[in-house]
């Protein structure tokens, strides 16, 4: 019998706390969420690896570094509404819920249904699921305090961005052939300004890719 118990405190305690991660709600809810319950069964021995674990093509839940350092910049405050795009099968909407006030977390068919019945059978109770494109987002329940994007991008879509409230912040993985920069983006006057917040990598997201550009 495995014991994933354990072996979530050594994530916490040997991939995240020594990546900066200093935030102590961060730290809690990591250590709260049973990462092995949302992959993929044959998956389940690697979730607690300090690596991206695939889900499918081209898509990962990214790996512990990634989502503590993320969340740590991000700062989510307990009175926030944060949307949650390209949430899998929901360990990022079940930690995130955490954090929160609610979450709404959105992912194609492949993933929807499965995230909403995991996170139910855990009990997270302040997590939406929302069927649909990703590069939808989910205007109708916006703006939102913060976005999360959970893999990687070339661009950000005008729909994503107009989604989140002045003063507000987003977290992405922008990807540059292999090279990945996550940066956080503050929302002022209507315009994204952006950081840079550490290196990492993910997959670009179907729909996220640049758009190619033609020369007259």
């Amino acid at each position: 019998m495995t014991d994933f118990a354990q072996r979530r405190t050594m994530m916490v305690d040997t991939q995240v706390r020594p990546s900066d991660v200093t935030k102590f709600n961060v730290i809690e809810a990591m250590l709260a969420v049973p990462r092995e319950a949302f992959v993929p069964e044959a998956r389940k021995e690697a979730a607690y690896m300090g690596e991206n674990v695939e889900l499918s093509a081209n898509r990962v839940i990214l790996e512990p570094r990634t989502t503590g350092k993320l969340l740590d910049a991000l700062d989510i405050q307990p009175n926030e509404l944060v949307l949650d795009l390209g949430c899998g099968y929901g360990y990022s909407a079940a930690v995130i819920a955490h954090l929160a006030e609610a979450v709404i977390a959105v992912d194609t068919a492949e993933f929807a249904g499965e995230a909403e019945a995991t996170l139910a059978q855990h009990g997270v109770d302040n997590v939406a699921i929302i069927e649909g494109d990703l590069t939808a987002g989910a205007a109708k329940h916006g703006p939102y305090d913060v976005i999360v994007i959970e893999g990687g991008i070339e661009e950000l879509p005008t729909a994503i961005a107009d989604q989140l409230k002045e003063g507000g912040r987003i977290a992405c993985i922008f990807q540059e052939g292999a090279l990945g920069t996550v940066k956080v983006g503050y929302k002022l006057d209507g315009l994204i300004n952006w950081r840079y917040a550490f290196n990492a990598g993910a997959p670009v997201l179907k729909g996220f890719a640049k758009q190619p550009s033609f020369a007259l």
